[in-house]
């Protein structure tokens, strides 16, 4: 008798979409624990005093060659700390998102190679290893001095606080993203040279600059009790500062979805996302990479992602060096540029989900600007890959270059031959057919109704906090350059 009072309440609420009580007893999520304080590093929850100095240094373009490009000019807080564009233009653009353009006249070289990655949650203890390729990463074994592994490698200093504070050693000696061209500046001469000096006489050059700015100083010396002058300061004292804002600033576990793995209740996610959680972590089958509290394996796959742009210049293949006179390679083998392991050739890292419907254009070089897309790519990528339309791809033009090579002026007749390589090996079949071969995902059969459902739990994954970013800008910073916003 009890079941058959049951019955008719139970199935109006089915015909009327709502998810049952009883449901409860099902938990798609099963085995995957609430975020908490102890999943963050001790070293991630910083003083107040290194916090607020990191915070200036995020927004300083005193730490650029050309004193002309922050950190925040990539890591845009209105693109949900990356920069809303497939691609980035680093050194010599301006703008915002799809508004970023080059600067008449500035010799910038071309996009970056990959998508600027987001900075959320990168405080956790499980993120280990950064970027695409994991080139920065924790190095228990110590092989290093520096307790990390880097292309920075032997001369990468000691006394950083963790993996973050490692990475951000790294993009002020890059040429595109902050030190500027060789003859533009010191920090530019000291970044163009070969050997690994290059690394230190870097951070000694704008370690410099922080010690001539009075306030800095004092800030500093608020923040590390060891400085006692301003000769003490030094970059790894900027890094770990940096660190320690973006590790603070950027957490991001408020989402329906933690509610959800707080509570096991069903009605705090929408319908849709409901049944895009069951999808997920079953018949899709996304959980077998994107898996744990932050949604990702922290390892490295192949999916047939599309490549767009100038790639990390990889490779063999000199095609576009003998039909355009180019002397460039352009493929990006991923994690085999690190491992030298044939089994890692483009494979990249899997990204964590958290805040993902913020962040795109998505892939490692930012070919989907469709979180649909993406994820329909997901579900076969060899079929994605094939009808992929590389004069789509959402790239910001670039209507004025340099060289990398050589550091002269393109030509403007000879402008649309150096721009094919950003869809160079899209439209190599041999290139493109190699992306394919290495996939390594099932193809997966979901209708409709089902893709939205899955882009409906993707999007219950955003924190409403990383969408209020802007509280975080400063009006001002010690240098006095201008602050973007």
């Amino acid at each position: 008798m009890v079941w058959r009072h049951l019955a008719i309440p139970l199935a109006v609420a089915v015909v009327c979409g709502m998810v049952p009580a009883l449901a409860a007893a099902h938990d798609p999520a099963a085995g995957i624990e609430a975020v908490t304080d102890e999943d963050y590093r001790g070293d991630a929850l910083r003083e107040p005093a290194e916090v607020a100095l990191g915070r200036l240094l995020f927004f300083d373009k005193i730490l650029s060659g050309n004193r002309n490009i922050a950190c925040a000019n990539c890591h845009q807080f209105g693109a949900a700390t990356a920069d809303g564009i497939a691609l980035a233009l680093g050194e010599g653009a301006i703008g915002a998102r799809s508004e970023r353009h080059v600067v008449a006249a500035s010799p910038v070289i071309d996009h970056e190679a990959r998508n600027t990655p987001a900075l959320f949650n990168l405080g956790a203890r499980e993120f280990t290893r950064l970027f695409f390729d994991g080139r920065v990463a924790e190095d228990p074994d110590r092989y290093w001095p520096s307790g990390f592994r880097s292309p920075a490698a032997h001369v990468l200093p000691s006394g950083l606080d963790n993996v973050l504070a490692a990475q951000a050693m790294l993009p002020v000696v890059d040429e595109i993203e902050m030190a500027g061209h060789e003859g533009e500046n010191p920090v530019a001469d000291a970044a163009a040279a070969m050997a690994f000096s290059r690394f230190t006489k870097v951070w000694e050059l704008l370690a410099a600059r922080l010690r001539d700015i009075p306030e800095y100083v004092a800030l500093f010396q608020a923040a590390f009790p060891e400085i006692a002058a301003p000769a003490d300061i030094t970059f790894v004292h900027a890094a770990n500062a940096i660190a320690a804002f973006e590790a603070s600033a950027f957490r991001a576990d408020g989402s329906p979805f933690d509610a959800y793995l707080r509570t096991r209740d069903p009605a705090v996610l929408p319908p849709a996302a409901y049944r895009g959680m069951e999808l997920f972590y079953g018949e899709a089958g996304c959980a077998a990479c994107h898996t744990g509290k932050f949604l990702t394996d922290l390892d490295f796959h192949a999916i047939a992602m599309p490549q767009i742009g100038p790639g990390r210049r990889h490779g063999i293949d000199q095609g576009y060096w003998l039909e355009t006179g180019f002397p460039e390679r352009l493929e990006d083998w991923g994690r085999y540029e690190f491992t030298r392991k044939l089994r890692d050739k483009l494979r990249f890292r899997t990204p964590s989900l958290r805040n993902v419907a913020l962040t795109g254009p998505w892939g490692h070089a930012g070919a989907y600007d469709s979180l649909k897309a993406v994820v329909r790519h997901h579900l076969d990528p060899q079929a994605g890959l094939a009808s992929y339309d590389a004069e789509s791809a959402p790239l910001v033009p670039i209507n004025y270059a340099v060289e990398r090579l050589s550091l002269r002026t393109v030509p403007p007749e000879r402008l649309d031959d150096y721009q094919r390589r950003a869809y160079w090996v899209l439209q190599s079949p041999g290139l493109r057919n190699a992306i394919a071969a290495a996939n390594e995902l099932t193809p997966r059969a979901l209708d409709d109704g089902e893709v939205a459902d899955l882009v409906a739990f993707l999007e219950s994954l955003t924190d409403p906090a990383s969408q209020e970013l802007d509280r975080l800008v400063p009006d001002r910073v010690p240098s006095g350059l201008p602050v973007d916003r």
